[in-house]
């Protein structure tokens, strides 16, 4: 078997690094390390490997986004399975697997020997992803926090308030969308809308905390047009998964496949990747990928 090491050097402004090359020089397995070098790096080394053939566990060391570049790469290969080593600030994803998640998948042991399974993937206008793809304020937040990171002083969770701020108080919390869901034909304002395979995102946000990422089943929230305050309140409950307590502000569907439209521009992250368009076409992929995990854990 090989274990195929992907290092995004600057995940988590690398700190970490060094324990982590330290920690895989220990291991007693066949091991190599491949270093990114700029957007989906990750992805064609994880492509690489997976076309090889071989049995190959692929091990994504960084964040979301670096997870979502070796899922994309390692997709449909039946030889091929990936996992998380957590170095970035989110690894929204590693929380399906209860509070202990990123200390267990830091132990590289257990890790490389552990259980795998078959997980179910979004497909969002091509780009796929293991756990959530949002469109709206909330997508609108997370991509703009790298545009405040750069400003002298401002960093991690004041970048995140700071870009909060703006998008709610300045931008507006809605924008005109058309959005066909099951039965669900709306044309109007929208404040966001998320298609979780997952369970959480956001650094902690949990929108659907019973959902199961291989039941071949997607859960999609749609919040209509709702005013500043009221959000504001329902915010707390959204984020612990109460969604059925606001069924005038929430609207739940279990459907494969969602189309948002607007003649603006949308933004749509996809496991903390960043998408612009008119339009979006989310639903559930044909394509699945193997996703590895500590022994001593379940989601």
């Amino acid at each position: 078997m090989r274990h195929l090491f992907i290092i995004n050097p600057v995940a988590g402004k690398g700190r970490g690094r060094q324990w982590l090359e330290q920690s895989i020089r220990t291991l007693d397995i066949p091991w190599e390390i491949a270093y990114t070098q700029g957007a989906d790096h990750g992805l064609r080394l994880a492509r690489e490997a997976a076309l090889s053939g071989r049995p190959v566990r692929i091990y994504a060391c960084g964040g979301d986004g670096t997870l979502n570049e070796v899922v994309n790469g390692a997709a449909g290969f039946d030889n091929a399975a990936v996992t998380n080593i957590p170095m970035g600030t989110g690894n929204d994803f590693l929380r399906l697997f209860g509070k202990k998640s990123k200390a267990r998948f830091q132990d590289l042991a257990a890790l490389s020997s552990g259980p795998q399974t078959a997980l179910d993937l979004i497909n969002c206008n091509g780009r796929l992803g293991i756990n959530i793809a949002c469109t709206g304020l909330d997508a609108r937040i997370a991509a703009d926090v790298h545009r405040y990171k750069s400003i002298p002083l401002v960093r991690g969770m004041g970048a995140y308030i700071l870009s909060l701020m703006v998008n709610v108080l300045f931008k507006g919390i809605t924008c005109p969308t058309v959005v066909d869901v099951g039965g669900l034909h709306y044309e109007g304002e929208t404040v966001l809308i998320c298609v979780c395979s997952g369970r959480y995102y956001g650094g902690g946000f949990m929108p659907v905390g019973d959902n199961m990422p291989d039941d071949g089943q997607l859960e999609v929230l749609v919040v209509p047009k709702v005013k500043l305050l009221p959000f504001l309140r329902m915010v707390g409950l959204y984020a612990k998964g109460r969604y059925l307590e606001l069924p005038d502000h929430i609207w739940p569907y279990r459907e494969n496949r969602v189309t948002i439209r607007s003649h603006r521009e949308l933004v749509t992250v996809v496991d903390g990747e960043v998408m612009r368009s008119q339009k979006f076409v989310i639903g559930l992929s044909q394509k699945k990928v193997n996703f590895f995990y500590p022994p001593d854990l379940q989601y």
